[in-house]
C-alpha cells in the first residue's frame, strides 16, 4: 500500500523529524522495511506495539497538515503523529485512524489549550471517512507491549527449530491448544518440553501462530495457527 492510497486526500509525510534535545527521536524499521520516523520513546513504543498486529497494514508518520483557529483567534496548522491503516473484518474494508501520541499527564494538563486543534483533527478525519484517536501510556505501554518485548529475544534464533512443522501440524489437527495439550498431542518427552516451549515463542514472535496477546504468556496460553486473511 502506498502513502497516497487514500481516495479523498493525498497522504504522505509532510514534516521530517530532526534531532531534538527534548526527547528521543529516530527511525523504526517497520516490519524490516519502511523506516518510520518517531520523536519520542512513546511514539517508538506505539510503532513496536502495532507492528505485531497483522491487521495493521501501514503507518504513515506526520501524514497531513490540518488548519485550525485557536482560542486566541489566530490560524495555525496541526500535524498529527501518524495515520494508521487497518484491515477490517474478513479483509472487506480498510479503516484509517489519525493518531496523536501524547503522554497522559501532558494532554491532561494542556487539554483546554489543545482542544481546538484536536477538534479540527476529528472533523478532518470524519470528512475523510477516518477516525481520530489520542494514544497515551494506557493504550501503548500495557500487557500487550510487555509480551511483545518478551518475544523479541525469540525472533533471533539462529535457525528455525526442527519441531516447528510438527507443532504447526498439531495445531491444525487439534485446534487451539495450550502448550501442555500440545505436548500431550505430540507425545513430547518431559526433557524436550523446554525446547518446544522456546519454539512456540519463536513461532508466535514470527506471527506464524497466534494467541490472545493481551493476557500473560504462560502454560495456560491458548495458541492457534495465524490467519492471514
Amino acid at each position: 500500500m502506498s502513502g497516497n492510497s487514500c481516495d479523498k486526500v493525498l497522504v504522505q509525510q509532510v514534516r521530517k523529524i530532526g534531532p531534538t534535545r527534548r526527547s528521543v527521536s529516530g527511525s523504526y524499521p517497520f516490519r524490516g522495511g519502511q523506516a518510520i520516523q518517531y520523536e519520542s520513546t512513546l511514539e517508538r513504543d506505539f510503532l513496536i506495539r502495532h507492528e505485531f498486529f497483522l491487521n495493521v497494514l501501514e503507518i504513515i508518520p506526520q501524514p497531513v497538515e490540518i488548519p485550525f483557529v485557536a482560542d486566541n483567534g489566530r490560524s495555525y496548522t496541526y500535524t498529527p503523529d501518524f495515520l494508521m491503516s487497518l484491515r477490517g473484518p474478513h479483509g472487506s474494508t480498510i479503516q484509517r485512524v489519525l493518531v496523536e501520541v501524547k503522554p497522559q499527564a501532558l494532554w491532561k494538563e494542556n487539554w483546554r489549550r489543545w482542544s481546538a486543534k484536536w477538534k479540527a483533527a476529528r472533523r478532518f478525519a470524519q470528512q475523510q471517512g477516518w477516525s481520530f484517536g489520542i494514544f497515551d501510556e494506557s493504550r501503548i505501554r500495557d500487557q500487550v507491549l510487555d509480551n511483545i518485548r518478551f518475544l523479541e529475544r525469540y525472533k533471533r534464533l539462529s535457525e528455525r527449530p526442527k519441531q516447528s512443522d510438527t507443532l504447526m501440524h498439531a495445531l491444525r489437527s487439534c485446534g487451539p491448544s495450550t502448550l501442555p495439550a500440545l505436548f500431550s498431542c505430540c507425545s513430547v518427552a518431559e526433557d524436550d518440553q523446554r525446547a518446544w516451549t522456546v519454539m512456540a515463542w519463536h513461532l508466535l514472535a514470527m506471527r506464524l501462530i497466534d494467541c490472545d496477546i493481551s493476557k500473560s504468556l504462560d502454560r495456560t496460553t491458548i495458541f492457534w495457527v495465524t490467519s492471514h486473511e
